[in-house]
């Protein structure tokens, strides 16, 4: 990949979930899967991913990027992403995201232990 420009990714997820709030920040989620999405299927397929990759400003990726994104987020094995498993590939994908979430896990448990 010599020569080649690394994709650079824009974390705009904690951003948004401020202005949002959790529900808001699923909502738009939740559209975002919808404009990827395949229509008939129902689950954001390779096809509908490369065909709408520039939605996402990732027009220039091969395809063998656009299947490792797939499998990145397929836990069921089915080679597409459901709505749940794009939530939550978009969640793992933001590290900050996934930090504050953490830490709000943490104290929720440690209140709990104190409760206890």
């Amino acid at each position: 990949m010599a020569g080649r420009k690394a994709v650079e990714f824009e974390d705009y997820l904690p951003i948004m979930a401020e202005k949002l709030g959790g529900e808001g920040l699923i909502g738009e989620l939740c559209k975002g899967f919808q404009l990827l999405m395949d229509p008939v299927k129902g689950v954001i397929t390779f096809e509908s991913l490369k065909r709408n990759s520039a939605l996402l400003g990732l027009q220039g990726l091969r395809d063998d990027e656009l299947l490792s994104m797939l499998r990145e987020g397929d836990m069921d094995g089915d080679g597409a992403l459901n709505q749940m498993e794009f939530c939550v590939l978009m969640f793992r994908l933001s590290p900050e995201l996934m930090e504050e979430s953490e830490n709000l896990l943490e104290e929720a448990l440690m209140e709990e232990l104190k409760n206890s």
